[in-house]
């Protein structure tokens, strides 16, 4: 029973932890869908130059919601008709730091260490911007301001077109907790209880100590970001007992970028909204970005 007690207490904690980020993605999404303008959205995140992906990244940065709560807002702006690249540099830059983040690695593990990190996600988030503009992809079929919904008469009664303001939050609100949680609700559960189920099998800390201080710390922080789900201020203490059990700083690093943007949420619903072969490169970029700039980092941090 101790597996399934683990289990259990792992997938509490990860619903426990997600739930207010979520929530608060999804009710973000549902104000952007219903508030802001669709010519807001094309004037200043639309195209496929440099600047909507600043802008997406740089708004990733400071959104206070993990990768889980940022789900719904990027299919929100994809749905908007914002191109490819800045949506997948919201998906980086989002759940990679956060303020609270910023903080807390600031008091555990240092100025440079944090400044390094806040430096690494913004060239992240623009390189995979501009390759991602590269990429051609079924433009969305619902650019109007109306919902996907609309079109299929599932909101009759939700007063989407309305201009009175409480039939607007009423809208928000169906928008957001009912529309949404239909779209991409199912890869996020799937995604918490995969993580729970990797937490609950492998000790992770007990065999750090004898087989990860050197270069194998690399792709062991790898492969542990990709699989378990951490948000980035949890990642934070989590990197912190790392390293202070023996993994070399370059892997921590790449533990504290990878972690929190590859939750299994996140690839699920990468490859359901974009295909397998953006997720493929959503994973590689990722993945080798955060590896070069771990060991460029731990030529200069010890």
């Amino acid at each position: 029973m101790t597996f399934f007690s683990n289990f259990y207490s792992s997938l509490w904690h990860y619903v426990v932890e997600v739930a207010p980020a979520l929530a608060l993605g999804f009710l973000i999404s549902g104000i952007l869908h219903e508030f802001v303008p669709s010519s807001l959205i094309e004037r200043h995140l639309s195209g496929r130059g440099l600047k909507p992906i600043l802008y997406t990244t740089l708004l990733g940065i400071i959104l206070p919601v993990c990768c889980i709560g940022s789900l719904p807002i990027a299919v929100g702006l994809r749905k908007k008709g914002v191109s490819l690249g800045p949506v997948l540099a919201f998906l980086v830059a989002t759940p990679a730091t956060s303020v609270s983040a910023i903080f807390v690695s600031w008091k555990l593990l240092g100025i440079f260490f944090t400044l390094w990190l806040c430096f690494t996600v913004i060239i992240l988030g623009l390189v995979i911007g501009i390759v991602g503009n590269f990429f051609k992809v079924a433009e969305p079929s619902d650019l109007s301001t109306s919902c996907p919904m609309c079109e299929e008469g599932e909101h009759t009664n939700h007063f989407h077109h309305s201009k009175l303001f409480m039939k607007r939050l009423i809208s928000v609100l169906t928008y957001s907790f009912i529309d949404m949680p239909k779209e991409i609700g199912l890869e996020i559960v799937i995604g918490l209880i995969v993580a729970a189920g990797v937490v609950s099998i492998t000790p992770i800390k007990t065999i750090i100590k004898a087989n990860f201080s050197g270069l194998l710390g690399y792709p062991f922080a790898l492969i542990v970001g990709i699989l378990m789900y951490v948000c980035s201020t949890a990642s934070v203490p989590m990197v912190d007992a790392f390293l202070k059990t023996g993994l070399n700083s370059g892997a921590g690093l790449v533990l504290l970028l990878v972690g929190p943007i590859t939750s299994y949420g996140t690839l699920l619903v990468v490859k359901k909204e974009f295909g397998g072969k953006i997720l493929l490169f959503y994973l590689a970029i990722i993945s080798t970005f955060s590896l070069l700039s771990g060991y460029i980092f731990s030529l200069f941090y010890r």
